[in-house]
């Protein structure tokens, strides 16, 4: 199992380190060529595509553990069933998304509070990143896809060559060609792009039944993905009020905190993409298991995710080691304005205590996809939300700034704690199936 484990998880993670150097690069830019104003316009603008794109990250998780159940059950049909219905969402989510762009932009920065230079700064880089819509959530609903096929490799292949244009392109563009903050929009809309032709020839060369004339989907046949979906719509509503509400707060601080909790919240994920490849292998490995059936199923389910925590509880604990010992030094490589390198300094404690606390939430996350258990993920990130709020409203008259921090560590626990209590309700449902 270990040998599956990491065959699963390892093409993930070495997928996923490419996606946090993107974010640091696109920082590192306009940190070193702009001053604190861009890396705030940065960071506004991508808080404006979080509020966008988290609401359709069902598109990748949704069809990720239907697939796995589908190729466990040995049902071709259906995974190709999945994956054109994901496709025609994401197409459909595209055109709404372009349709409301302008609204859209102009009522968020109407209610955040930053800058007039932020904000122009901001409008700047979203008018140009939005063009790349409809490829972005198509990348989505293909990665669930290949992850729920129990391919890896092809999503990394893809993240690779995303991630990587978007930093060739975002440096040529921004500081050769002096384009600054577009030129990093910019870069972003050609790799995505990109991506989305290399998917579509890995699909045509590697998965060639898709390609088959097959029965259009009844109504019915989307029942199941429209109520899962559902779910994790709401659940996606939720990590926007906690991830939108720290960026959103944190700019009532001023631009200086701002730029800080930017480049904090990057250097949390960079952790969290490490142990996401854990959380993908449980996508494919629960799904594949619950969709075989059989008699060995307890065995097999409980022994995988005994597993996968190990190895990402380990994970955990030697990125709060990295951040203990060199997490100023991970930030000066962000910024070399001296005004946020002092001011980061009294959140260190912060930085190396995510990890550790974060892994179980992140993990549990990938467990419960890979079961399709919609509504017990909804009702995670409901309470897990709720914490947020009340832990920031209890603490930031008393501490300040800190209290961002305490708010996200309380979302973070909350879902732990709902999780891993539920669980053996879950357990006992998937294997009396």
């Amino acid at each position: 199992m270990h040998k599956q484990i990491l065959r699963l998880a390892v093409p993930s993670i070495l997928a996923n380190i490419t996606i946090p150097l993107v974010g640091l690069v696109d920082t590192a830019i306009v940190g070193h060529i702009s001053n604190v104003s861009a890396i705030g316009g940065i960071a506004i603008g991508t808080m404006l595509f979080d509020l966008l794109y988290w609401n359709f990250g069902f598109l990748r998780v949704g069809t990720s553990g239907l697939t796995a159940q589908a190729y466990g059950a040995g049902n071709r049909d259906e995974c190709v069933r999945l994956l054109r219905q994901s496709m025609t969402i994401a197409a459909l989510a595209a055109l709404a998304i372009w349709a409301i762009q302008w609204v859209f932009v102009t009522a968020v920065l109407a209610i955040v509070p930053c800058s007039a230079e932020v904000a122009e700064l901001a409008r700047r880089y979203f008018f140009i990143r939005i063009w790349a819509a409809p490829a972005t959530l198509s990348l989505m609903a293909f990665k669930g896809w290949f992850i729920g096929m129990q391919d890896t490799k092809s999503p990394m292949a893809v993240d690779i060559l995303v991630n990587g244009v978007n930093m060739v392109a975002s440096y040529l563009l921004a500081v050769t060609e002096g384009m600054g903050v577009a030129g990093v929009a910019w870069g972003t809309l050609i790799a995505q792009y990109s991506g989305l032709g290399l998917a579509f020839l890995i699909l045509v060369c590697r998965y060639r039944f898709t390609l088959e004339r097959r029965r259009i989907s009844s109504r019915g046949e989307w029942s199941r993905m429209i109520k899962l979906n559902a779910n994790l719509f709401v659940r996606s509503l939720c990590f926007m009020v906690v991830y939108v509400g720290f960026t959103s707060l944190a700019g009532r601080y001023g631009d200086t905190q701002l730029a800080i909790s930017s480049i904090m919240m990057k250097l949390f994920m960079l952790f969290s993409f490490f142990v996401d490849g854990f959380a993908y292998a449980g996508e494919a490995l629960v799904g594949r298991i619950i969709g075989q059936r059989g008699n060995e199923i307890s065995g097999q389910l409980a022994s995988v995710v005994r597993l996968l925590f190990n190895w990402s509880i380990g994970v955990g604990l030697l990125f709060g080691a990295i951040y203990a010992i060199w997490g100023t030094e991970c930030i000066g490589l962000l910024t070399d304005d001296a005004d946020v390198l002092n001011a980061s300094r009294p959140y260190m404690g912060w930085l190396i205590a995510m990890p550790i606390v974060s892994t179980l939430a992140f993990l549990w996350d990938g467990i419960y996809v890979g079961a399709t258990a919609g509504v017990s993920i909804r009702n995670s990130m409901i309470w897990a939300a709720i914490a947020f709020i009340v832990g920031y409203v209890l603490s930031y008259r008393f501490v300040g700034p800190h209290a961002l921090y305490i708010a996200y560590f309380a979302h973070l626990i909350a879902r732990v704690i709902y999780l891993t209590v539920n669980w053996k309700r879950v357990y006992v449902q998937q294997i009396n199936k």
